[in-house]
């Protein structure tokens, strides 16, 4: 056969595409809403934050998880709750917004380790991993672990991602000093506080990132032909 497999990769690259188009509408739709809200984003993204704290500390009494990944996952959620202190504005270069990139990445490796080695019977005695010698059927499933990752490991980072406005892109306001290291006059916020292009320019991260991403695929699909720029239609 020479169709059929040729058929099923291009459906693959089709149902990629249509995937990837979906999560930037999304992401787009959820920055916008966000833009409207503020208020309400806060309030629901620190409720989130305390609820999957909570969420810890139950699986650790419970279910026997690990003292000390349990404590740095807490610890992780405080640090991205102090992103808040200033919300929607953050610094790129504020230390607690590095240092919450680092530790989403150190989380998900940890857990993935933890979740991917059992522990050998001597050290498992007291951990929930213990029936693993036992019964294969206590064993985690996929979709344990997809939830866990999701929910305690992903959900707040992301909803953080999509909330935050970049500090190059805030609107100057009072206290917008933290993000721009610029003092502001009024006249000089009544000038800068549109955009040229009569809009104002505060933009969430993902909204700036889908905006870029899409500005870069029109660039370089002028340039190599692929369609007509504004500028060419008009002559």
């Amino acid at each position: 056969m020479w169709i059929l497999p040729f058929l099923g990769y291009l459906g693959v690259i089709v149902g990629f595409a249509f995937l990837t188009l979906a999560i930037a509408s999304g992401l787009y739709y959820l920055s916008e809403l966000v833009e409207e809200h503020t208020v309400l984003a806060r309030r629901l993204l620190t409720r989130l934050i305390y609820s999957i704290i909570l969420i810890h500390i139950l699986l650790f009494v419970f279910d026997q998880f690990p003292f000390s990944l349990s404590l740095l996952s807490i610890g992780s959620h405080v640090v991205y709750a102090s992103n808040l202190r200033r919300f929607p504005v953050v610094k790129l270069s504020d230390p607690l917004f590095i240092l919450s990139c680092i530790l989403v990445g150190l989380n998900h490796w940890l857990w993935f380790r933890y979740f991917s080695k059992p522990l050998p019977a001597p050290r498992a005695a007291s951990n929930w991993r213990q029936p693993y010698q036992v019964n294969v059927d206590d064993m985690p499933t996929f979709t344990e672990v997809a939830s866990y990752f999701g929910l305690c490991v992903w959900l707040v980072p992301f909803a953080l991602f999509v909330s935050l406005s970049a500090g190059e892109n805030v609107l100057p306001s009072m206290g917008s000093e933290y993000s721009t290291g610029d003092h502001v006059s009024p006249a000089g916020f009544a000038r800068s506080a549109l955009s040229s292009d009569g809009k104002s320019r505060n933009k969430g991260m993902a909204k700036a990132l889908v905006d870029s991403i899409r500005d870069w695929v029109k660039e370089n699909g002028e340039l190599m032909g692929a369609w007509r720029g504004e500028r060419a239609k008009r002559f």
